[in-house]
Parts: structure tokens; sequence; C-alpha cells
């Protein structure tokens, strides 16, 4: 039987004479038929739930890929550079040994006061009062605060601020507040020095 014998035979064909109980007796155009439909949905179901998954799964391969490529580009150009890191960390040791020298040890400390007395005369100003603070413990270093007042004129404080902050040893200078007493009279200021030492238990000469 030619095709063209076959569609005119399923001219007069309806679906309601399908037997779904005896499925072999359906023409043989409508078992083509379903079994290309019942094919393609097994296909897609196929796609769906395994070729989809697949797919998912290469795309998180193919980023976890990148990421390492990533990894070891940087790696690779760490351990290039190694020689170079390595005598950069020798001058920074270097450097945080020599800040160390520059931190008083506990029996500095009169002579820390002493220069700030010092400086403050210099500077033409009235040392009201000089008093030291409980120190700071920090991972590294203590922390011990010095209060000042002291009572000038304006640029004789802004002399003793330089003076300070140019002393050989770490000090550094907070929380400054200026007021005059009376019109006209001298200023007054109270400023919190702090000075720090290595908190490694050990006294340097």
């Amino acid at each position: 039987m030619s095709i063209a014998d076959t569609f005119e035979s399923m001219k007069d064909f309806n679906l309601n004479d399908l037997d779904f109980n005896n499925a072999g007796s359906w023409p043989g155009p409508i078992k083509v038929i379903c079994c290309l439909i019942v094919s393609a949905l097994v296909l897609g179901a196929v796609y769906w739930f395994d070729i989809k998954e697949l797919n998912v799964k290469l795309e998180r391969s193919h980023a976890e890929e990148l990421d390492l490529k990533r990894q070891f580009e940087s790696k690779a150009a760490q351990v290039s550079n190694l020689e170079e890191y390595k005598a950069q960390m020798a001058e920074m040791e270097k450097t945080f040994g020599d800040l160390l020298k520059q931190l008083p040890s506990d029996t500095e400390v009169p002579g820390l006061l002493e220069d700030i007395s010092s400086i403050g005369s210099l500077s033409g100003l009235e040392l009201a009062s000089i008093d030291l603070r409980p120190e700071i413990s920090k991972e590294f270093y203590v922390e011990l605060p010095i209060d000042i007042k002291v009572n000038g004129g304006y640029h004789d404080l802004a002399s003793f601020v330089s003076g300070v902050a140019g002393l050989s040893r770490i000090v550094t200078l907070h929380d400054f507040t200026i007021k005059a007493d009376k019109e006209g009279g001298p200023l007054s200021m109270a400023i919190q020095a702090k000075t720090y030492r290595y908190n490694g238990g050990e006294t340097r000469q």
C-alpha cells in the first residue's frame, strides 16, 4: 500500500474508534504516530532530568576550573616573587626593630617627663600639671597616657606641641582643648600625650 493509499484510508478514521485495551488492532499509521509521540516524550524527559543536570554540572565544573586556574596563577606569581618578599620581610623586621628602639623602657619615663617639662619651659609656657595615667596593655606594646596642662600664648602652645612631637622617642598627642581663662589673658591647653614601650617582658637600655 502506498503512502497516498494510507492517508486515503485514514480520512474516515475517528479517534473514538480506538480500543486502548487492544493497541495491537490499531491502524499502522496510528501506531507510528503514537510511537513518535512516546519517543518524543521519553527524549524530552531524558533531557530534562539527565542532560540538563549534566549541563549544570558541566557549567559548575567549568567555573571551578577557572577558579583553580586563577589560584594557580596567583600562587605561581607569589613563588616567582619569593625572594623579593623575603627581602621586603627582612626590611620590615629591621624597620620594626628600629621603631622598638624608640620606645622608652620603664626606667626612661622620668627622663621623658623631664624632656616634656623642658620643652614647655623653652616654649615660654607655664606647666600647670603633668600626670601619668594607668598603663594600657595592647598585644605587642604597652601604652602610657600622660595628661598635660600648660598655660601661655597661642604661638607658645604651637611651639610646645611641635617640640613634643619632635622627640626622638615615639610620643603621640591626642584630645587637646584650648580655652582662655579670661579675656586678654593667657590660653590654657589640656592635652594628652601617649608614649609606648614594647610588651615583650624585656627592659632595654
